[in-house]
């Protein structure tokens, strides 16, 4: 059976060798390099106990120094498999997941077809280079020197021109005999509406040749010359050879820097991947003309595991980014992702190299940011969140794009990072207060009649602490309750930082099965058991009975209201405080005493009992008034017995 042409090419890009290898090997740790896809193994082929085997998975060839044998991963498989070619493009096939062609009887005509195809691009090729020496192309090689490429460098990008004639290649491959309907079919040539010969499609336009993962060339990328043209830059229509969703600008060479431990750019255009190349940075690769598509992607994860998006700082170059998060979600594997690196506004990385050269550019790929924080900010930047239903629709955006995530455990790890986030953005720390020095607590020294007061002997916030060890004990005997009281739990302020990280902890492990363990994971056990050991949480019936999950919701609710009402009374006679030590006025010595009789009157309000149930001795809930009724009752009858 013969395949189509190009069926190869893509299979061998999909798979990679270090995973077919590895079913028949154990890698050597200390020798191999996963990072750059450098492994050693001993070789499955002859007995031997160093590993001489070497995979290059990155090329896609393996060699043993011991026996020689080489070869790809077809071949590996047709070895240790004992199965011929066809069996072996099958098996691959299948892991890749790649339908196998129908049978074609006429493959290979196809083959042969594409051979020819590949040729005539190789001498337009030639063509357009020489036209860049002429004197017609003196434009062009004055605005490719201002964007800082030499005579040699040209050479090495293989740069041509296309002449403003409208015939000039279609005449010179005619006279070597190419038919005008190869080049129609190439996208070199373009139909006549009024029965004159086909004509050029790049006209007057400086040309990069786009190659395959061969090296081989496909297709052309032409920059206008024209300010007036329509089209500043055309790339070649899709035809036999080029499928511009599945190729990338530059990537045999980045293919090869990457196997070299180098950082695999993307960026926007032919530009910048040949500023990036000549700078240092020669793993740079581009899209063509589209949005990044998954196949583009699924090439760049097979050459690295993280490449860093490079786009443009401007609105246009932020979008972008941001679709390419979209496409990136569902395709997200363990190890596999991406990272953005935005320029500074209104510059490309052609600018940035120009003006603060390669030094810069290094840092900002230094510092590119996860995935997850585009995916935060596309969501949140500019929104204002100060509504329950405001922060309803952010969540609701937010679990619809990570639902998009089809790996379980990486869809777990983005909704953690989510709630941190979220946590940060509606728990900012409180801002330092006017009257105290930057850096600094300010120190305010109490006059003789306050120092003598109870206000000033006791520790006010400690009845604080003990409420938020109720409420977060109760939380934690209760996990079925949690999510009511998610968005109060978010709001509250801490006054222990244990305490702090435990609601934080709760709030990102909403929904684990065993919030426990999940916490002692992140908190450590120390300041669990510090939370449930004092007395007044040990007794508090909504800890000892586990399975009345109403009575610890009326707990919580309770003990929330109480400990708002106490600290919004302790702060503003704090406040009064600060402000009677600073003005020493008789209208700040008033307010002191308001704030002082503010709070009494709060803890009155939390000593009232306005409860409705007691536990009786069996655990069940007595209503109050009946009990007293009931009691009422029974002294009456006493009472007649008595008499």
């Amino acid at each position: 059976m013969s395949l189509p042409p190009g069926f190869l090419d893509e299979l061998r890009t999909r798979t990679s060798l270090s995973q077919v290898v590895g079913r028949k090997v154990i890698w050597d740790a200390r020798k191999s390099n996963q990072g750059k896809g450098d492994m050693w193994a001993p070789c499955p082929f002859h007995q031997e106990k160093s590993p001489s085997f070497h995979v290059d998975d990155r090329k896609g060839f393996y060699y043993c120094f011991g026996c020689h044998a080489k070869g790809d991963a077809l071949g590996f498989i047709q070895e240790t498999e004992n199965v011929g070619f066809m069996e072996a493009v099958e098996i691959l096939a299948r892991e890749a997941g790649m339908p196998m062609p129908a049978r074609d009887p006429q493959a290979q005509q196809k083959a042969d077809r594409r051979t020819q195809l590949i040729e005539i691009m190789e001498q337009a090729v030639a063509f357009y280079r020489l036209q860049l020496k002429t004197g017609a192309a003196s434009a062009a090689r004055d605005y490719l020197s201002r964007r800082g490429l030499d005579p040699a460098a040209q050479e090495r990008w293989m740069i041509g021109f296309a002449p403003p004639g409208w015939q000039s290649l279609r005449d010179h491959l005619a006279s070597r005999g190419v038919s005008d309907e190869l080049l129609i079919e190439l996208g070199l040539a373009k139909r006549s509406n009024n029965d004159r010969p086909p004509y050029d499609t790049f006209r007057n336009r400086i040309l990069f040749p786009i190659h395959d993962a061969r090296g081989r060339p496909i297709a052309f990328g032409g920059r206008a010359m024209d300010p007036d043209d329509k089209a500043k830059y055309l790339n070649s229509p899709e035809t036999p050879l080029f499928d511009k969703g599945r190729t990338l600008y530059n990537f045999a060479p980045a293919r090869e820097a990457a196997g070299k431990a180098k950082t695999l750019v993307v960026a926007e255009g032919y530009m910048d991947v040949i500023a990036l190349s000549e700078h240092g940075f020669s793993a740079t690769v581009a899209p063509l003309g589209t949005a990044i598509t998954p196949d583009q992607l699924a090439l760049m994860w097979r050459i690295a595991d993280e490449p860093v998006i490079a786009m443009d700082g401007d609105t246009a170059g932020v979008r972008a980014a941001m679709r390419v998060v979209d496409v990136a979600l569902p395709l997200l594997q363990a190890g596999k992702s991406l990272r953005f690196c935005l320029m500074p506004e209104g510059q490309d990385p052609d600018d940035l190299l120009k003006n603060q050269g390669a030094g810069a550019m290094q840092k900002l790929l230094e510092q590119a940011r996860p995935m997850v924080d585009l995916l935060w900010q596309r969501e949140t930047e500019g929104g204002s969140f100060d509504s329950p239903e405001r922060r309803a629709a952010l969540d609701r955006n937010l679990r619809s794009a990570i639902g998009k995530i089809q790996d379980p455990f990486i869809r777990a790890h983005y909704g953690e990072a989510i709630k941190r986030m979220r946590w940060s953005l509606f728990n900012p720390s409180r801002p330092r207060p006017a009257w105290q020095p930057k850096g600094a607590r300010a120190r305010v020294t109490a006059s003789v009649t306050t120092r003598a007061s109870m206000l000033a002997q006791g520790d006010s916030r400690m009845d604080e602490i003990l409420r938020e060890q109720v409420i977060l004990a109760v939380l934690l005997t209760h996990p079925a309750i949690l999510p009511q009281f998610e968005d109060a739990l978010e709001r509250l302020e801490f006054l222990d930082p244990d305490h702090g990280r435990i609601a934080a902890a709760m709030i990102v492990h909403l929904e684990a099965d065993d919030l426990r363990a999940a916490l002692e994971g992140v908190v450590g056990a120390a300041p669990l058991e510090k939370l449930f050991a004092p007395r007044h949480v040990s007794l508090c019936p909504a800890v000892r009975d586990r399975e009345d999950s109403d009575i610890a919701a009326l707990c919580v609710a309770e003990e929330l209201g109480k400990l708002h009402a106490h600290r919004g009374a302790r702060q503003e006679i704090e406040e009064a405080m600060r402000n009677a030590e600073i003005d020493g006025n008789e209208g700040m010595t008033w307010r002191l005493g308001q704030a002082a009789e503010a709070r009494n009157r709060a803890e009155r309000a939390q000593t009232e009992d306005r409860t409705e149930f007691e536990i009786g001795a069996n655990g069940a809930r007595i209503n109050r008034g009946e009990q007293r009724a009931f009691d009422s009752l029974l002294e009456e009858i006493s009472r007649g017995k008595a008499k």
